[in-house]
């Protein structure tokens, strides 16, 4: 008996439906790929739809409890649209001892916002985060792929500035998925 086709509002490129089609293909069930699929999703949107669950459902056979369980718990996933900018701040010891405090309070000064919020107009959103894995070059930041090292308040209106005029600055480091190099 043939399995029916879900209908979904899921838009995605050829890439990412083919890249989800090489995970389902990578692992011993394609049920066990739904981690890195919603990575793929979350990749090309910014964040998880709500119409990947019907997709993914469709895709690999799992329960839509089981996508709810993964996106509710993992916080890694969003599953609201994220602002266009969301600067992530490492405040664990390492960084916090490094200067972390003073960057973080600097950006809220600048943004006119406090951790955990969004500017008015969507454009930037301030997190402070656990351990960026950068502990002996703290304090750091990360947008998307992207960290920024040893900030100080200067090098923060920089890519502030940057931003603004939507020119994501050159990075220190950029961790990219294997298939991304």
């Amino acid at each position: 008996m043939e399995k029916p086709v879900i209908a979904t509002d899921l838009e995605l490129t050829d890439r990412s439906r083919q890249r989800i089609a090489a995970l389902c293909a990578r692992y011993p069930t394609r049920q066990s790929a739904l981690m890195p699929c919603l990575w793929v999703i979350q990749d090309e949107h910014g964040w998880v739809p709500a119409a990947a669950v019907p997709y993914l459902v469709d895709a690999l056979g799992v329960s839509e409890a089981r996508v709810h369980e993964l996106l509710t718990f993992y916080t890694m996933f969003r599953t609201e649209k994220p602002a266009k900018y969301v600067l992530q701040v490492c405040r664990n010891i390492s960084c916090h001892l490094l200067g972390a405090r003073e960057v973080i309070a600097h950006l809220e000064k600048r943004l006119g916002i406090r951790l955990g919020e969004t500017t008015p107009d969507g454009r930037f959103a301030l997190a402070g985060v656990e351990c960026l894995g950068a502990c002996g070059h703290g304090p750091v930041l990360q947008l998307g792929k992207h960290f920024y090292e040893q900030l100080t308040p200067a090098r923060v209106d920089a890519i502030l500035e940057s931003l603004r005029r939507d020119v994501v600055p050159r990075a220190d480091t950029d961790r990219l998925f294997e298939e991304d190099r």
